[in-house]
């Protein structure tokens, strides 16, 4: 039996009734061995950190967005119709997603009755005629993906917050913007220029600070001002904690399920692990940093404060299933070490990138 194939074809037809038992009961255990295994209740979207991934992101798409952008919409819907029992191949997010399902599990155990677990929605604009093959691919790599917003065309973002989103990863980077206009924590998602192996039972989440767990204010007086200003600035204002950044609630739902580990005395055998990686200087800026999070009743696992350095080779040593960082630059340098990075289209630093972005094609998911 081909992965995904439709219930319908697994169970009795109206004949099986007159089939005899002794051969019904060889053929129900054959059957029972075809079938998907049990898969767990989905939580309530309010209770849990929804995570939405559109199509894109998840799976590798190239060939289908060639197809979608020379031949067409139809073309596109036609080509995926009569490939539709082929499975896509693993996209950037796939090995985040099978992280949080790693997570998921252990929670499960510890937890059998909560629903504070992470929730994945596929959230995509595509056609409804495509759903088979991504139902298709879902069950081939066995993922626990029962949400889907299938948009035809339309853009999805208007229904995240109604999926209680918490994190939109996506590999349209307009469809991003809009998401941080609307307040939702939302990053464009790149596949490394190498593979690297991440662990697989252990997420791990990298994040910058400024303009990604922190507002961009920071970078407003560099590039008013120059470095030697805000050094000074930093300095005079150590005690002010800066203000939250569009992924400072991301890691506030992180650091809310490590807790739930740690109250069960394993703190040092958490299976989510994150990471503060910055540009800021210890001794010059450092301070700020840390202490906005502690202020917030957060912290990062570890925090790597690089004072300008690259940040590729640490991140490779790292190996995180996801870097998040509102830089291009510092993304393709992670993307070059075999990251996965994310850039987070938020502060000064974009406002070139939007004057283009409103000439590109729009895409679908």
């Amino acid at each position: 039996m081909e992965p995904g194939q439709p219930r319908e074809a697994r169970e009795p037809g109206p004949g099986a009734e007159t089939t005899a038992a002794p051969r019904w009961e060889e053929s129900k255990t054959f059957y029972d061995n075809l079938s998907p295994k049990k898969k767990p209740k989905s939580p309530k979207p309010q209770n849990a950190v929804t995570i939405a991934v559109s199509s894109r992101a998840l799976f590798r798409m190239d060939e289908e967005q060639r197809i979608y952008m020379e031949q067409g919409v139809e073309e596109y819907v036609r080509y995926q119709l009569e490939h539709e029992n082929e499975p896509f191949s693993p996209g950037p997010a796939f090995p985040f997603v099978k992280a949080l399902e790693a997570v998921n599990k252990r929670l499960r155990e510890l937890y059998p009755d909560s629903e504070d677990i992470f929730d994945i929605v596929l959230m995509t604009n595509n056609h409804a005629q495509v759903g088979v093959r991504l139902i298709n691919s879902i069950n081939h790599y066995d993922l626990f993906i029962e949400r889907f917003c299938m948009t035809g065309g339309n853009s999805p973002i208007c229904y995240l917050k109604a999926y209680h989103t918490n994190l939109y990863l996506s590999a349209d980077a307009e469809k991003v913007r809009e998401a941080i206009d609307e307040g939702i924590a939302a990053a464009t998602i790149f596949s490394p220029s190498r593979d690297v192996v991440v662990s697989q039972n252990q997420l791990r989440v990298a994040f910058d600070g400024d303009a990604v767990l922190f507002s961009d204010e920071s970078e407003r007086i560099v590039k008013a001002h120059g470095l030697d200003r805000f050094f000074e600035h930093e300095k005079a204002h150590e005690n002010k904690p800066l203000a939250q950044g569009p992924l400072k609630g991301f890691l506030e739902a992180l650091g809310r399920l490590q807790k739930k580990f740690y109250s069960k005395g394993l703190r040092l055998e958490c299976p989510i692990r994150t990471y503060l990686v910055t540009a800021r200087s210890a001794a010059s800026s450092g301070a700020r940093a840390l202490k906005t999070l502690r202020s917030w009743g957060l912290e990062t696992d570890e925090a790597l404060f690089l004072a300008g350095a690259p940040k590729g080779p640490l991140l490779e040593k790292i190996r995180p299933h996801i870097f998040f960082d509102d830089q291009m630059f510092h993304v393709a340098g992670a993307q070059e070490m075999g990251t996965v990075a994310a850039h987070v289209p938020y502060g000064v630093a974009q406002t070139p990138r939007r004057v283009a972005a409103a000439k590109q094609t729009p895409s679908s998911q």
